[in-house]
């Protein structure tokens, strides 16, 4: 029993001393975060439902401030390049469904991840970036125009040709455009049936914009088109409680990814870049995005409508991480272009 009883206090002193030492390193994190004072994120999240929200109880819980700029994935990538390549680097942090690998390539991301007790799908196996929110691509339909109970449930029944030049999509290159929406076939159906039904697909004049699945989203609301392929679902969700003519279809299999985050080589700000990460998957961080109406990754925090997320069983889904997403969508973008161009 004495033995016993050695080895448990020796266990207990064990224990006490890691947890000392996690919360010295967090500790150690948080002033040196302070001392930096101020922050830029490079972000591709929406400013008023995510960003600003963020920046703010950031500021209250730490008092350091956050700069950030909003653009998508591409023009992020194309900045921090340029602002490298001038040894200039201005954002500590940024994120994105599709900048990580490209910049990881160009050897400009550090190499952390937070110390955090989250799934492990939820970070990259490298460690360069961790997850912040699912993105699930389903088309979506103006609900004055197409009654629910009316709108197009498979790939095949958007061949109808009632929808003929009434559908519209985003045509740069991503997961949110008719490129990722090609790679959604190709994926259900194996490249022969794929492209013969893409073959069929290109007579449906489907409209070509060059905006975001948001506004390919907002530009089906206002009556513009019917129906927007490849927009986000909870965009729908979100603006259809706001009182908008606006629903989702669960149409299967949808890309299924994430946003994720990383913090930049040379970051003028690195402690404070790490800090602004934890925060934003944490718990209090994941609630804002949840609040928002938008998918957290975090298990504790539940999104509004848990049935925007594929289950595996009555909703099946195809995940792809950030580097399957690079691998892939030049292929999906030549499929794209062999009938849409």
């Amino acid at each position: 029993m004495i033995g016993t009883s050695r080895r448990l206090c020796a266990t207990l002193l064990v224990l006490a001393l890691a947890g000392r030492s996690a919360l010295a390193a967090d500790s150690a994190l948080i002033e040196a975060a302070k001392k930096e004072g101020q922050v830029t994120w490079y972000t591709v999240q929406i400013v008023p439902q995510i960003v600003r929200p963020i920046a703010d109880g950031f500021e209250r819980k730490y008092g350091i401030h956050v700069n950030f700029v909003r653009a998508n994935s591409a023009e992020i990538g194309l900045r921090v390049l340029s602002e490298a390549k001038a040894g200039h680097v201005q954002a500590s942090l940024f994120d994105g469904a599709q900048t990580t690998p490209m910049l990881k390539r160009e050897n400009l991301v550090e190499k952390w991840v937070p110390d955090v007790d989250l799934p492990k799908k939820l970070f990259d196996p490298d460690g360069y970036w961790v997850a912040s929110n699912y993105y699930i691509n389903t088309p979506g339909f103006n609900t004055d125009l197409v009654p629910r109970g009316t709108e197009p449930q498979t790939f095949e029944d958007l061949l109808d040709p009632k929808w003929k030049g009434k559908m519209a999509w985003n045509v740069q290159p991503s997961i949110s455009a008719g490129q990722g929406f090609a790679g959604s076939v190709l994926i259900a159906m194996g490249e022969e049936k794929a492209r013969a039904y893409l073959g069929k697909l290109a007579k449906q004049n489907i409209t070509p914009l060059k905006v975001s699945g948001r506004q390919v989203l907002d530009l089906v609301i206002s009556g513009e088109y019917s129906i927007g392929l490849q927009i986000f679902n909870n965009h729908a969700v979100i603006s259809a409680a706001l009182g908008a003519p606006a629903g989702w279809i669960k149409m299967q299999p949808p890309l299924v990814t994430y946003a994720v985050m990383s913090i930049l080589k040379n970051a003028p700000a690195p402690n404070a870049g790490k800090l602004l990460i934890d925060y934003i998957v944490s718990e209090e961080g994941q609630k804002i995005f949840a609040d928002a109406g938008e998918l957290p990754i975090h298990p504790a925090v539940k999104p509004k409508d848990p049935s925007l997320i594929p289950d595996g069983v009555a909703f099946k889904g195809t995940f792809l991480t950030p580097e399957q997403l690079d691998t892939q969508l030049p292929a999906w973008t030549k499929l794209f272009d062999d009938y849409f161009h």
